[in-house]
């Protein structure tokens, strides 16, 4: 008798940079969600779509839950409770290469109250010893009721199919949601917005990456009876909060931004699988975080 064919959708929860991106990209086996060592990257709840024989997968990568401390911050954990309570499966992911803590066992008490079933994922296994793995685990099964916990580590590949299986047992039977082939349902220009931004995070102190937000303006097709524009013109808007944050997105004799647009350019030309000319503006949108109005332009 053959297995009935399942669909539905997951949402990796934790605490900021606990590996949840990392993860979803490895779950998909293509680059959906921006990766970042700074905490906060995630700002969207963000899908991608793993395409099997027998089952349908789609991963939601939320937000890193927080105790906030700006307007944006209390909208980013309205999203992931949202995101929650539309979900069929979550996966709690715990880094192994820090100690459970307050931000671990804040999140596990509002997963207590959540309807469905939570596996916990104990994340980056590579980076730590196999005793400190077993401590870990240990810890994490104490936290809460889990319906499993599951050892990974996303880039060295180690139990990623084992948590495949794992969460896909527990989607309810019914067709695929997303045409075969199809791996984000997320705007082309939302990926593009995203990809400055992971861009602009690289190599900068540590209180920008929470003030960095990214607009695509404008996207123009080239002319066809134009010769000098034959690539896609894309036109984006970096916003930072204060003036001196400015200083630093676009770097001496403005070398930092060059960086962030030819990086950025690269990413952009992979995703959309053709040439693009970028042009990359910096602006000041003061205390953007704490702003209605402002969060409302900057699509929050």
């Amino acid at each position: 008798m053959t297995e009935p064919y399942r669909s539905g959708f997951v949402a990796f929860v934790g605490r900021p940079n606990a590996g949840k991106s990392t993860l979803m990209n490895a779950l998909v086996g293509e680059k959906v969600a921006i990766m970042s060592s700074r905490p906060q990257t995630t700002r969207r709840a963000i899908r991608g779509i793993v395409h099997r024989d027998d089952f349908q997968l789609v991963v939601v990568d939320t937000p890193g839950l927080h105790r906030p401390r700006t307007l944006l911050g209390e909208r980013l954990n309205d999203l992931v409770r949202e995101t929650l309570t539309e979900v069929d499966v979550i996966g709690f992911c715990l880094p192994a290469d820090q100690k459970v803590g307050p931000g671990d066992q804040w999140i596990a008490r509002e997963l207590a109250e959540a309807k469905a079933p939570v596996v916990a994922i104990v994340t980056k296994v590579d980076k730590v010893s196999r005793e400190r793995v077993a401590e870990h685990l240990l810890a994490v099964s104490a936290l809460g009721e889990w319906a499993d916990v599951v050892p990974v580590s996303s880039v060295k590949d180690i139990q990623v199919d084992v948590l495949l299986d794992v969460l896909a047992k527990r989607l309810p039977e019914g067709p695929a949601l997303y045409p075969g082939g199809e791996i984000t349902d997320e705007p082309e220009d939302v990926m593009i917005a995203e990809l400055i931004r992971e861009a602009a995070l690289e190599g900068v102190r540590d209180e920008l990456p929470h003030s960095l937000a990214v607009v695509v303006e404008e996207m123009v097709e080239p002319d066809a009876e134009d010769a000098r524009r034959p690539v896609l013109e894309i036109r984006a808007h970096v916003f930072v909060e204060r003036d001196s944050q400015k200083g630093i997105v676009i770097g001496k004799g403005g070398s930092r931004l060059k960086e962030v647009g030819a990086t950025s350019r690269a990413g952009i030309e992979r995703l959309l699988g053709r040439k693009v000319f970028l042009d990359l503006h910096v602006k000041v949108a003061k205390e953007w975080q704490r702003d209605p109005k402002q969060l409302g332009r900057l699509g929050f």
